[in-house]
């Protein structure tokens, strides 16, 4: 494999497996781009980016512009005469006058099996909607947003037991793999870019706390899914007596319909949906950590027949 000038550019912690394999598979890293550092905590700190700190550490030159609409950052991006730019979750759009700076291109590696999912929050919304798969795509970046040829790709099942926070982790695994075989591929003439199929484009809508709240009246199917896909970020909750309750962790429960959807239908935290039932494993209320079902029961007990749907519509069965 002839090792490449790469310019390498990511921000979270999803990107870094990706630079780490480059470096450990012999190319150069001639430069690194991130987010600028932004405040966080509560002393508003400014903090280096995952990838930022990363780079840092191995001695690489970082750069953080805050946009590439630029002329002078384009000069200096051309000036690093990079092979290829090896794009993972960057958060910048780049202009045609980047895209096409570097030899190759720029090669971006994302986590779904395009052409569905494109877009900000692949991972979430294929756990969302019940996909049996994910994976990544290597791919050839042209202007519109992820539509580019695809170079390579690997897959992922995702199960009854998959969150966003361990598929998240097997795709970044699963990127900094492929995209060493993808850049040898392409060097050497083996592989070859494959236009993107014109049938079933998706487009995967950028995470919102406004999608946070649980909607009892939906199916608990549907929910279930909601809570893994949405957890960590951005949670999601349910309104009590006006007090907002972290979920962390439900379980499907198959059940017919004996209650107004949000109704406790014993005292374990089963709560009747739209369509079957939800058991509540781990949960937070406000002022205290998160805890399992028991422990949470044990200090704050809640009766069969309590209904936690009073920020839901209440509908007639």
């Amino acid at each position: 494999m002839k090792p490449l000038r790469i310019v390498f550019m990511g921000t979270p912690d999803f990107s870094v497996p990706c630079l780490r394999s480059l470096a450990e598979n012999g190319h150069e890293i001639v430069a690194v781009y991130s987010q600028p550092p932004r405040p966080a905590g509560r002393g508003q700190k400014e903090k280096r980016s995952p990838v930022h700190t990363f780079a840092v550490d191995q001695g690489w030159p970082v750069f953080t512009p805050k946009t590439f609409r630029n002329s002078e950052v384009q000069d200096s991006f051309r000036e690093h005469n990079a092979d290829v730019a090896v794009v993972v979750a960057y958060g910048l759009i780049l202009p045609t006058e980047a895209l096409y700076a570097p030899k190759m291109g720029c090669i971006n590696v994302h986590a779904s099996l395009l052409p569905r999912w494109r877009g900000a929050a692949p991972i979430q919304r294929a756990i969302e909607a019940g996909d049996q798969q994910s994976g990544v795509c290597i791919m050839q970046m042209v202007e519109e947003l992820d539509a580019g040829d695809i170079i390579l790709e690997g897959r992922v099942d995702i199960t009854s037991a998959t969150t966003a926070s361990s598929l998240h982790d097997a795709l970044s695994a699963l990127g900094g793999k492929l995209i060493v075989k993808a850049l040898d591929g392409l060097e050497s003439g083996y592989l070859a870019p494959t236009p993107q199929p014109e049938d079933g484009i998706t487009y995967a809508k950028k995470l919102s706390r406004d999608e946070s709240e649980l909607d009892w009246a939906q199916p608990a199917q549907n929910l279930e899914r909601k809570v893994r896909a949405l957890t960590p970020w951005p949670g999601v909750h349910f309104t009590y007596q006006g007090d907002r309750f972290k979920v962390q962790e439900v379980s499907f429960v198959e059940k017919p319909q004996a209650a107004l959807p949000g109704t406790l239908i014993d005292d374990d935290l089963l709560v009747a949906c739209g369509e079957n039932a939800l058991r509540i494993e781990r949960l937070q209320r406000p002022g205290k950590g998160m805890m399992d079902r028991q422990a949470f029961l044990n200090g704050f007990p809640l009766k069969k027949g309590t209904n936690l749907a009073q920020t839901c519509e209440a509908q007639d069965l």
